[in-house]
């Protein structure tokens, strides 16, 4: 696929599922968008820019409904997302979607108020996580090579929850995506 299909794909999955719920008052594409938005307002590089946008691609794809954590049950949303963008995408985007969700834990363990700071909906997911981190998961975590990306995207993560919010839309958004496709995608 041409870097342009790749993106038609992506924003043809927001067209049909980001309408859904992301529990935060916003939906999953308005979540998106946010979380994008933030990141590149605060000057981020066009990967981090891009895997705030997709951190979440996994809960469009999944078809398992959008309550699925107040039935117990994890999704597994960031590796689900990462695995299929990681057809059209190298490591620097992809790896930071992977590991977003273990960045919540990473940082639950890591800083003394960041779990009191969570949202509702987010310490829920959290449980079914696995928690924070100990002190061996979290050194495991830290020696990765994208770890700190990770937790940047987390963070925009953490701010991307504001009803209302105006932001560019996804076609905003084309070029810096289109840009980062992998040739062989």
């Amino acid at each position: 696929m041409d870097p342009s299909a790749v993106v038609d794909e992506i924003f043809r999955v927001f067209r049909e599922r980001g309408h859904r719920s992301y529990g935060e008052n916003v939906t999953e594409q308005q979540h998106a968008l946010q979380c994008a938005t933030f990141a590149q307002e605060n000057g981020e590089s066009p990967v981090i820019v891009a895997a705030c946008l997709l951190h979440d691609f996994g809960h469009l794809v999944h078809d398992l409904g959008e309550d699925i954590a107040d039935h117990g049950v994890d999704a597994r949303h960031e590796r689900v997302g990462a695995n299929k963008l990681s057809a059209w995408f190298g490591d620097d985007v992809v790896e930071p979607v992977r590991l977003h969700a273990a960045s919540k834990r990473y940082l639950c363990w890591k800083e003394q108020d960041y779990h009191g700071a969570l949202s509702e909906a987010s310490q829920k997911s959290l449980a079914l996580q696995g928690g924070p981190m100990d002190a061996a998961e979290a050194a495991e975590f830290e020696a990765g090579a994208h770890y700190d990306d990770a937790v940047r995207v987390r963070r925009y993560d953490d701010q991307g929850k504001v009803p209302d919010m105006k932001t560019p839309d996804l076609e905003a958004f084309r070029p810096l995506l289109e840009s980062l496709v992998r040739p062989a995608a």
